[in-house]
């Protein structure tokens, strides 16, 4: 379990920032910071998926590889209209 020092955290309000949760149908992301990469092992950047289902259970993903994020933006380009219009539309 990860627990975080509240003495950074109020140090200037420097790092409420970087850790403002964004709202999914899955649950709640946050991007982990260096540090608390650190004390996971795992790679910064990596990003925790909060879940709310009568409790609270984490999930640690990796960053996106740079071979995710091009294949992301080719299909994003190739889809942009199609996207467009169900974006108007609410889908």
């Amino acid at each position: 379990m990860l627990v975080m020092k509240t003495d950074k955290l109020l140090a200037g309000g420097f790092m409420s920032g970087l850790l403002t949760p964004v709202g999914t149908e899955y649950g709640w992301v946050i991007t982990m910071t260096p540090e608390m990469s650190r004390q996971a092992g795992v790679a910064e950047n990596s990003l925790i998926v909060l879940h709310l289902e009568g409790k609270i259970s984490a999930e640690i993903l990796p960053p996106a590889t740079p071979e995710m994020k091009e294949s992301v933006r080719r299909i994003s380009e190739k889809f942009r209209e199609a996207f467009a219009e169900m974006k108007r539309l609410g889908d």
